[in-house]
């Protein structure tokens, strides 16, 4: 059955208070008390460097998901390469920031159609709080719908949304149409609606505003998408410790010790992981200056013992295409 957004906020407000112990994963037949997890690589597309790492961390490493920033210069050879490696779960990294100094990039909807997502030079905002300040709904709304656009276009169909910097959360007018486009296409849209262990200690989150997102989840929920139990999204601010060397097979022994932890951290469920595998060249750090953990992120998926700890465990690794396939079984 197909809802509308208004009748899912009406379900909403009906169901926000039904507390269950029960997480999504179960809902979606995965076993009860297991950490089922994805393994999700941002910023596909951005750079070349950027499609290097996500290729090797797909292919010969343990990630299994990835999402696509639309509005970027490498978007044409990440297309082919999903095009030629058929089954690959890639979804959008809707993007409405442009957050380097000189390495930039427009709305695909043009300065014209959205004047409140541009800067000074033409290019998108840099910070989450510029959009925030510039920006209507409706312009939202119109720029991510083009980013779905042009992928459809491309033959490319978006297993999953997900926002570039979270700024499709940054308020409740976005939200909404960040929920709205993802109903429109029938594609999943990230959200985590669950217990929210880590995403709330790293947010700083109150009850009354876990209230609000769970409701949000279960909101999803009716109208035929998969939820998340909750989310990792730490990773990106992991460096070396002081005084360590940044070779490789150091960046690599690091690396791969956070994410053991992380792994040890998260709770039974469903809990997507992001990270930024990057395979970084000579030309990287005249974009950004992250390339050391943005490589620390690819060297630590393509490290045996993260694989070993995976199975030894016994943590279950699924997609957002396995998940939209369970939750399309469930009346």
């Amino acid at each position: 059955m197909k809802y509308s957004l208004l009748m899912v906020l009406a379900i909403g407000v009906t169901i926000v208070h039904a507390q269950t112990d029960t997480t999504y994963a179960e809902r979606l037949g995965l076993p009860r008390g297991k950490k089922v997890v994805i393994l999700h690589i941002d910023d596909a597309g951005m750079s070349y460097d950027s499609n290097k790492g996500v290729m090797d961390a797909l292919t010969k490493g343990v990630a299994n998901s990835v999402s696509v920033m639309m509005p970027c210069p490498w978007v044409p050879g990440m297309v082919t390469f999903l095009k030629e490696q058929k089954g690959i779960d890639a979804g959008l990294h809707l993007t409405l920031t442009s957050e380097w100094k000189d390495y930039r990039w427009v709305p695909l909807s043009g300065k014209p159609q959205v004047p409140g997502l541009v800067d000074s030079t033409g290019s998108m905002w840099a910070s989450v709080e510029q959009v925030v300040q510039h920006a209507s709904a409706d312009e939202v709304e119109r720029e991510i719908t083009a980013q779905v656009e042009r992928a459809l276009g491309t033959g490319f169909k978006p297993t999953h949304l997900d926002s570039h910097m979270g700024t499709l959360f940054a308020t409740p007018e976005f939200l909404q149409r960040y929920i709205k486009v993802g109903m429109q296409y029938r594609i999943p849209v990230m959200l985590p609606g669950g217990h929210n262990t880590l995403i709330a200690a790293q947010m700083g989150a109150d009850d009354a505003r876990l209230q609000q997102v769970r409701g949000v989840g279960k909101m999803l929920w009716a109208a035929g998408f998969p939820v998340l139990d909750d989310l990792h999204n730490e990773s990106y601010g992991w460096g070396l410790p002081a005084g360590k060397r940044s070779d490789a097979a150091t960046i690599q022994k690091e690396k791969t010790a956070y994410y053991i932890a992380a792994l040890q951290s998260v709770k039974p469920g469903l809990t997507m992981m992001i990270m930024h595998c990057t395979a970084p060249t000579e030309v990287f750090p005249f974009i950004s200056d992250s390339g050391t953990t943005r490589h620390g992120d690819l060297l630590a998926m393509m490290d045996p013992a993260l694989r070993s700890y995976i199975q030894k465990e016994g943590i279950i690794l699924t997609t957002w295409r396995e998940l939209m396939e369970r939750r399309g079984r469930i009346k």
